[in-house]
């Protein structure tokens, strides 16, 4: 089958599909890992190179922030994305949620599509916010070129938005003047040169038409199918496992504590904190903000 064939096969596929599930409603739980990846050079002091044995140490005490798990249950119209909780191995110093990491706390993400409603739970040092927005309505770029993810074909798209603020997303990236390229799982290339930090990021995003839900992972949907991977520069989510239809009953309950913020304000509060972050850890380097901030 050439990929034009399989294109047009998987289109009429999944209209198909559309059609035969309108009379019932579909819903469903998918698993996703996700791995960040960070410049750790980041945290050197004073010019002072960095031993190979403290950026291991750095990192394993990282790693439960790094390396993550999460779920995302859905119905036609909702969504939540959340994280599911892990024991954190004990490490010298201490590490996990108490360690790097400790002073963002992101709760889940609440979706509904029909009203086009966004609310999360996020804590900031040991303060709660409610951010209550509308979704983030990204223009995607739909890509002819496609894959295979577990049992699903899925197809490319693309967006640019602005980066948002995040402590440690801003450490993680290597900046390139004019946008900050997202990196596939069928990525080869890398670019190790240090550049002017970005103000936008490129996101990459696999969806199947096989699932038709405009839903994905984090803040990410609007797409003629389940987004099953998503990428940006130095984050790749992935899906691990898809339950469609379970027996079992779906309860999708929106946020309600804390400080009602727009996401505009949630940003603002963070980009403050992560700036006085980033003077303390980082001597002063990093610019402005990355992602998955709220």
């Amino acid at each position: 089958m050439t990929k034009l064939t399989k294109w047009i096969f998987v289109l009429v596929f999944g209209a198909l599909t559309s059609i035969s599930t309108q009379g019932q409603e579909l819903k469903g739980v998918i698993t996703y890992k996700t791995k960040t990846t960070i410049d750790i050079s980041r945290f050197n002091r004073g010019g002072e190179q960095m031993s190979e044995q403290r950026k291991k140490q750095i990192m394993e005490r990282m790693r439960n922030f790094l390396e993550k798990e999460y779920t995302l249950t859905f119905t036609k119209n909702e969504s939540f994305y959340k994280e599911e909780e892990a024991l954190a191995a004990p490490t010298a110093g201490g590490g996990g949620r108490g360690g790097f990491g400790g002073s963002f706390a992101q709760g889940g993400i609440y979706k509904n599509i029909e009203n086009n409603d966004y609310a999360r739970e996020n804590n900031v040092f040991g303060k709660t916010f409610l951010v209550k927005d509308t979704l983030n309505n990204l223009e995607w770029e739909l890509i002819k070129e496609s894959k295979t993810i577990g049992d699903y074909p899925v197809f490319k798209a693309v967006t640019t938005r602005p980066i948002e603020a995040n402590l440690f997303s801003r450490l993680g990236r290597r900046g390139s003047r004019g946008g900050n390229q997202a990196k596939d799982s069928t990525s080869t290339t890398s670019d190790t040169a240090e550049k002017e930090e970005p103000t936008t990021e490129t996101i990459v995003a696999w969806y199947t038409p096989m699932i038709p839900a405009s839903h994905g992972p984090d803040d990410f949907g609007g797409l003629p199918g389940l987004i099953l991977e998503l990428n940006t520069a130095n984050t790749t989510i992935l899906c691990t496992k898809v339950v469609l239809n379970p027996s079992d009953a779906i309860a999708i309950e929106a946020p309600t504590k804390g400080k009602k913020v727009t996401r505009q304000e949630y940003t603002e509060t963070i980009e403050k904190q992560a700036k006085e972050m980033s003077e303390r850890f980082g001597g002063g380097r990093g610019g402005r903000g990355g992602r998955f901030g709220g």
